[in-house]
């Protein structure tokens, strides 16, 4: 295995360095103060192909692989989490689901309009009652005539007010039933599809996090994806490929701590010297390099298989639940070493603490990468 950054990566990587120091550094402390969701941002960078990035030419989008997909998530996280997570849910997510589960007429309808960011995207599974229990859903669609009608809410939903469209995985059977969820397309402005409370979060600030409630709202048949039952089944095929996206989104967050610890280190002095100097600071610094390091192998990993159309469930829990534990100790690690500016919003490594919590919670959380790599390891 081979993961040396081709001149493909590297190139995106450096285009978002130099996007980012001027689009979204600056406004970083703005946005997470404020919990500004920046739509024109997303915008721009649909402009620049990042909002389609697995999507095909053919669609409107960048029509990249898995390991140009995590260089995206990750040099944007490594500026600002929050950004990197609203990117990943587009991607991987709403714009993911439809690539994978929608037929040639839903495709040239929807990905297009994604793949530029003329429309934003949101995915609804979780519910408030439900979270890794997604099987015991509230959520209903029932068919009457040509039409379904959803009622119901959904919660933690990314981009939830702000959407142009949304994928919804709502019951249309029994419960626990895996064939008893299905899948459907909605889009803002569909009479009985509302935005509901916004989450006052700990970190992410200035990515959207909010209800999705659906009251009698009806959709044509036309916008199912796939056929009736299909929608769990497809949702943990969708959730692998996320599950990479987190596992980006945490190796990003974990190098920008690191970065800043490591620049912090070299200037701050103590005894006449860097305590770069001090065993306990660069023990520090040690272990940030070597967890970061194998967190990027595993994603990577996880990324070149989820490429060649291997099974992965395993290797992107695997990635997802080791790249976000790592985040958080990287972030931790790197605000002791800023001592008493780490706690103050002057330097960038108290973001980096807030943001990364949430790695090891969304898209299953740590103990569920564990459930799902031990029953992969006893099959």
């Amino acid at each position: 295995m081979n993961f040396e950054p081709t001149d493909m990566q590297q190139q995106i990587a450096q285009m978002i360095r130099d996007f980012g120091k001027t689009n979204i550094q600056p406004h970083v402390l703005e946005w997470d103060e404020e919990q500004i969701f920046p739509v024109a941002l997303f915008k721009k960078l649909g402009e620049l192909g990042l909002m389609g990035v697995l999507v095909p030419q053919e669609y409107g989008g960048s029509g990249l692989g898995y390991l140009e997909y995590v260089t995206v998530i990750s040099e944007i996280s490594r500026i600002c989490g929050a950004i990197g997570l609203s990117v990943a849910a587009h991607n991987s997510l709403c714009t993911g689901h439809i690539l994978q589960f929608a037929n040639e007429t839903q495709k040239q309808h929807y990905l297009p309009k994604l793949a530029s960011a003329e429309w934003i995207g949101a995915w609804g599974l979780t519910e408030p009652n439900t979270g890794s229990d997604a099987m015991n859903m509230k959520c209903v669609a029932k068919q009457e005539g040509d039409d379904w009608v959803i009622n119901g809410t959904k919660c933690w939903i990314t981009h939830g007010k702000s959407c142009d469209v949304a994928v919804v995985i709502a019951r249309t059977g029994e419960v626990r039933d895996s064939h008893g969820m299905t899948a459907f397309v909605v889009e803002r402005g569909t009479p009985g599809f509302s935005g509901g409370k916004k989450e006052n979060k700990l970190g992410m600030r200035a990515s959207e996090t909010a209800e999705m409630i659906f009251d009698n709202c009806r959709i044509p048949a036309a916008n199912m994806l796939g056929g009736v039952g299909d929608g769990f089944i497809q949702s943990m095929k969708v959730l692998d490929g996320g599950r990479i996206s987190i596992a980006a989104l945490s190796l990003g967050i974990a190098k920008g701590a690191r970065d800043a610890a490591i620049k912090y280190a070299k200037e701050r002095y103590q005894f006449d010297q860097p305590i770069a100097n001090f065993q306990g600071i660069s023990f520090k610094l040690a272990d940030m390099a070597t967890e970061i390091e194998a967190a990027e192998l595993l994603t990577m990993q996880a990324a070149d298989m989820k490429n060649r159309m291997v099974p992965m469930t395993q290797q992107a829990a695997m990635a997802k639940y080791y790249a976000s534990e790592v985040a958080v100790r990287v972030a931790n690690d790197a605000v002791q070493v800023f001592g008493g500016y780490g706690y103050t919003k002057d330097f960038p490594v108290e973001k980096f603490y807030r943001d990364a919590k949430l790695c090891t919670i969304g898209e299953g959380t740590s103990e569920i990468q564990k459930i799902v790599i031990a029953r992969e390891a006893l099959k």
